[in-house]
């Protein structure tokens, strides 16, 4: 690991793909030991960073150490140190959970008695040994992901990137991945998790980096991003989207901040200092305006709101209107 306490350093990070740029000077700092979330809308170069870092593609300038190795000048070493789970589990669905640890030790140069040792541990530490002699394809959302994560484990790394790893799994699944994250930290591994759910990086990391058009636009706490976009907010959703403008025009006789608007869902928000009496002066001017709601309410910002307001969009969505979606490696791929 790196002696300055991190375990991912990036500065300057460019990578181009035709005419687009994924990657336009992506910077990032991972301490060891935490989980750092990587947050950003489709195309904002998210798993093209995490490919650059794990040596799976080659960037165009710029440098990056990963647990203490030069990503362009070690590769291999980097490799050794790390593992990587992407959004999909990899594991052979036909083969048993314990036979799917032993296949990956063995690819691993373990050697079969070292590998069965490997995976009999993995599958205590992952909570499957109960099911460590079904076939993978028995096995709900959450244990796939758990055994992928434990088929990452396999040499014990120091670093482990996780790209987007509850996609696709209902909620009770994605809190089984959740604790599993927290107790790969608690014995010591660092973790760089991109993520699409908000809540995700919120309830995980220590610390987030927002990422859009290739560039880090901002690093901090969940806490400190949130109080960058001030103190409660007052929710608007109204029943009509035609309602809309009117709605906006009513939170700016009432509210101190500048109105945001998300189309999509007919919700109009903005800061607000005095909670109880902003509140019940928009319920009156909604009513005086005519305005259908749907929905009125207070509260405390979430990194929703920091995403919205960092980068103008919602979780997910595609690019605003006026910007354009960089294609990722995969898109480009296609």
């Amino acid at each position: 690991m790196n002696g300055d306490g991190f375990a991912v350093r990036a500065e300057g990070l460019r990578k181009r793909y035709g005419d687009k740029d994924a990657l336009d000077g992506f910077d990032l700092r991972v301490e060891q030991g935490t989980v750092h979330g990587l947050l950003g809308p489709n195309g904002a170069g998210k798993t093209t960073a995490v490919r650059i870092l794990s040596t799976l593609v080659r960037l165009d300038s710029g440098h990056a150490e990963v647990a203490g190795a030069d990503v362009v000048r070690e590769p291999a070493l980097v490799r050794a140190r790390i593992g990587l789970t992407g959004q999909y589990a990899a594991v052979d669905e036909i083969l048993t959970g314990r036979q799917n640890l032993e296949m990956f030790g063995r690819l691993f140069h373990l050697g079969a008695r070292r590998a069965a040792l490997r995976a009999r541990e993995l599958l205590e530490q992952f909570h499957l040994e109960d099911a460590a002699e079904k076939g993978a394809g028995q096995y709900s959302g959450g244990m796939r992901r758990r055994l992928d994560l434990a088929a990452s484990m396999i040499l014990a790394p120091g670093v482990l990137f996780l790209d987007e790893p509850t996609t696709g799994l209902d909620p009770r699944s994605r809190l089984e991945v959740w604790d599993t994250v927290r107790d790969l930290v608690a014995r010591g591994t660092t973790v760089l998790l991109t993520t699409q759910y908000l809540e995700e990086a919120d309830r995980l990391a220590s610390r987030v980096t927002v990422i859009d058009r290739g560039r880090a636009i901002a690093d901090d706490t969940p806490d400190g991003l949130k109080n960058t976009v001030g103190g409660s907010h007052l929710d608007v959703v109204v029943r009509e989207t035609a309602d809309l403008p009117a709605a906006v025009r009513a939170v700016r006789r009432v509210c101190a901040g500048e109105p945001l608007v998300v189309d999509v869902e007919r919700r109009v928000q903005a800061a607000v200092t005095d909670r109880v009496r902003a509140l019940t002066d928009m319920a009156r001017t909604l009513q005086d305006e005519g305005v259908a709601v749907e929905d009125i309410g207070l509260r405390r910002p979430s990194l929703d709101d920091v995403f919205l307001r960092l980068t103008g969009q919602t979780s997910g969505t595609a690019a605003a209107p006026g910007t354009t979606a960089v294609p990722d490696e995969k898109e480009v791929a296609a």
